[in-house]
């Protein structure tokens, strides 16, 4: 059986290739994929014989349906009639640090090195159940935000914790958005010259042992795939040179994506500059860190020739302006990476360091950031929207398949409530998105199943995961 979506009456932005946008439009999905989207009523061709007759459904959930027995099939249609709404792809997170969840409101007025060394203690607790809890909370947020991919980087795995990352994905399908988890680990203990105390680390043996254990157990490297996995040594300053080299030798033996943090404040700066007498770009393309498989968080403090290098060898940007103004790291030059081709896209960064947790916000900050440090024609709306879709979806290597609205793509599909009173009556629908308070989240379709109807999650019970939340935040602190 075939099961068709039409949403239409809608202003559709596409980010495809030529910024296409329709502002009476339609988007047309056949299971999880997108068969038609353009601009005017939608086509005969796709409002055959099951849909004659049948009334246009609402975004509350009386979907009309209507059935036919045509090539002896049962097929089923849901007419969407979504005027007065903004349709977009779903929205890419590139960088989060999901287990964080449990940790919000700490170390409120510290700057980076600080506010890491007040919650190492902490996070050399957790285990996999708490995880799990704080990563449905985390990511619950992230899709009612629009958010319908999550790439999660996870580093703290205190012995005897259990099996974390698969509490992390075990979350995901829960909730039905996709992962993209790491991997990630930390060598590098405070007797040896890092920053994380040494009871928080582990050796370069057992990261290798069980990055390779994770990829054969939770990385699905074929076309559509809701989890994949990537390997990522924590940053320059918690982990050991041996450690990068040995750990993309693996990922590209194995064909996974590379992740790290890279140039995110001053004192990483200066940190690399005195251990290894080289910037931390420089460090880390000695040791096989830049690449087309590689994407970066931060990168606030890049340089031109640092992104000159980005640039030539195609490594990506995870931008994360919230978390960056939270711990006072700076304003990253995303407008001068864009110019020079770097691929960029948007993270919401630890839930520590961004308490709210909520991917579309991103966008606006973005633009307000950026234009801080750039100036107010430096950085638009649209180019923040794309950042967190098309640029999220090439950042994670999913660039054929998700981050935007074009035949053949996944129908990861988000639907915005523009003309309630936030927003009615705004020049530019898109505006409302990029620069006004997020709007309702009317609907979120990953692979064109509903994860968010009418601002509420469709797989789970919001109280519930609060609650969990709530008593294994309190579990971690008794700890």
């Amino acid at each position: 059986m075939t099961q068709r979506t039409i949403i239409r009456n809608a202003h559709v932005v596409t980010v495809d290739a030529a910024d296409r946008e329709h502002s009476d439009g339609y988007v047309v999905i056949d299971d999880a994929v997108i068969v038609a989207v353009g601009g005017g009523p939608v086509p005969n061709e796709w409002t055959d014989e099951r849909t004659r007759g049948a009334g246009g459904g609402g975004l509350n959930g009386d979907s009309a349906r209507a059935s036919s027995s045509s090539n002896n099939n049962n097929n089923e249609t849901t007419v969407i009639d979504a005027r007065g709404h903004l349709v977009t792809p779903g929205l890419i997170n590139t960088h989060h640090h999901l287990y964080q969840w449990l940790t919000r409101g700490y170390a409120q007025d510290a700057i980076l090195f600080d506010w890491l060394t007040a919650l190492y203690p902490l996070w050399s607790r957790i285990d996999a159940e708490l995880v799990e809890a704080g990563a449905l909370g985390a990511m619950a947020v992230a899709a009612r935000s629009g958010c319908s991919t999550v790439g999660d980087h996870h580093y703290v795995f205190p012995s005897g914790a259990g099996d974390i990352l698969g509490g992390i994905v075990n979350a995901a399908r829960t909730l039905g958005v996709r992962l993209h988890a790491t991997r990630g680990s930390m060598d590098l203990g405070q007797s040896r010259g890092g920053l994380p105390p040494d009871f928080a680390v582990e050796t370069i043996d057992a990261i290798l042992a069980a990055s390779d254990l994770a990829i054969d157990r939770y990385h699905n490297p074929n076309a559509g795939a809701m989890t994949q996995v990537a390997l990522a040594p924590c940053s320059p300053f918690s982990v050991t040179a041996d450690l990068l080299r040995e750990s993309a030798a693996l990922g590209r033996a194995r064909g996974v994506r590379l992740h790290t943090h890279g140039s995110e404040t001053v004192e990483e700066d200066a940190f690399c500059l005195e251990k290894f007498g080289r910037t931390p770009t420089q460090y880390l393309e000695d040791l096989g860190w830049l690449g087309d498989d590689v994407w970066m968080a931060h990168c606030v403090h890049l340089d031109a020739h640092a992104i000159g290098r980005f640039a030539a060898t195609g490594t990506s940007v995870a931008h994360c302006p919230s978390s960056n103004a939270r711990l006072a790291a700076g304003i990253a030059p995303v407008p001068a990476m864009l110019d020079a081709g770097v691929t960029v896209g948007l993270g919401v960064d630890g839930a520590a360091s961004n308490e709210s947790g909520q991917l579309g916000s991103e966008i606006r900050m973005a633009v307000l950031m950026n234009r801080l440090g750039a100036g107010a024609g430096r950085m638009t709306g649209r180019t923040a929207l794309r950042m967190a879709t098309m640029g999220g979806a090439k950042t994670l290597g999913r660039g054929a398949e998700i981050g935007s609205l074009e035949v053949g793509k996944l129908a990861d599909v988000a639907v915005w409530k523009v003309d309630g009173v936030e927003h009615a009556g705004i020049l530019d629908p898109v505006a409302a998105l990029t620069l006004g308070a997020q709007p309702p989240l009317a609907l979120l379709l990953v692979n064109g199943e509903a994860v968010v109807r009418d601002g509420e999650l469709t797989r789970v019970d919001e109280r519930d995961v609060a609650h969990a939340v709530a008593r294994a935040s309190g579990a971690l602190r008794l700890r």
